[in-house]
C-alpha cells in the first residue's frame, strides 16, 4: 500500500523546489521500480496555489483535512514563510514531528523551521548561516549544528538551500527509503550529468 507524501504549497512556492522529488515518488526513482509513495498537495485553504512561476495547483488537502497517515510533509520554497500564512502549518509540523515522520524543507521553508525552534537539535543546512540567522529570530539556537552543505539529512529532517533541489531530492529519497542506495544514486546522477544510465539486471 503506497503512502502518503505532502507538498506544502503556499502562494508564490518556487516550481523547481519540488519539482524532482514528486515524479521521483510518484513514478518510482527508476522507471519500472516499486512505487511506495503518491503525492499530495496541502495548503492553508482548498483554493487554488499559484506558483511564482504561474502554475496553479489545486490541493488535495487544506490545513483542516489532512489524514492522520501520511508518511511524511514536505515544505517548498517562496516568498510566504515568514507570513502569517505560514504560521498555520506550524501544528502539522509538530504532529510530524512528534510522530517521527519525514519533515523536509528548502531555502525559506527551512527558515521557517528554524523560526520554530525545530533545527535547534538536529543538524541542518539552509540559504547560508547568516541568512537562517536574520530572518529565523531568536528561537532559533541551531548554530552550531548549522553545515554548510546544499542538503543535509539528520534522522527524519531533511534542510536544503533553494539552489539545490536536486540534492534536495537525494536526502528525502535516502530519509524515507524511497528504494535501493544504487538506484537514488543513479537517478541524482542522471539528473545532475544529463547521461542516463540503463537499468541494471536484478
Amino acid at each position: 500500500m503506497t503512502k502518503e507524501i505532502l507538498f506544502v504549497l503556499l502562494n508564490d512556492f518556487a516550481d523547481w523546489e519540488g519539482a524532482y522529488i514528486a515524479p521521483s515518488l510518484s513514478c518510482g526513482v527508476e522507471p519500472g521500480s516499486e512505487r511506495k509513495y503518491v503525492v499530495k498537495t496541502v495548503a492553508v485553504t482548498k483554493d487554488p496555489v499559484i506558483s511564482c512561476g504561474g502554475f496553479k495547483v489545486l490541493p488535495d488537502y487544506c490545513i483542516d483535512d489532512i489524514p492522520v497517515d501520511y508518511a511524511g510533509v514536505i515544505l517548498i520554497g517562496g516568498t510566504r514563510w515568514f507570513t502569517p500564512e505560514a504560521e498555520q502549518i506550524v501544528p502539522l509540523v509538530k504532529d510530524a514531528i512528534q510522530n517521527e515522520k519525514l519533515v523536509a524543507g528548502i531555502c525559506n521553508a527551512s527558515v521557517f523551521l528554524g523560526m520554530h525552534g525545530f533545527l535547534n537539535e538536529v543538524k541542518h543546512t539552509s540559504n547560508a548561516l547568516e541568512y537562517l540567522k536574520a530572518f529565523a529570530g531568536m528561537n532559533y539556537k541551531g548554530e552550531s549544528l548549522y553545515i554548510d552543505k546544499p542538503a543535509v539529512r539528520d534522522g527524519n529532517m531533511v534542510t536544503a538551500n533553494g539552489l539545490f533541489p536536486l540534492e534536495f531530492t537525494r536526502e528525502i529519497l535516502y530519509a524515507l527509503e524511497a528504494d535501493t542506495s544504487k538506484k537514488i544514486e543513479k537517478s541524482y546522477r542522471m539528473y545532475k550529468t544529463g547521461v542516463w544510465e540503463a537499468p541494471e539486471a536484478e
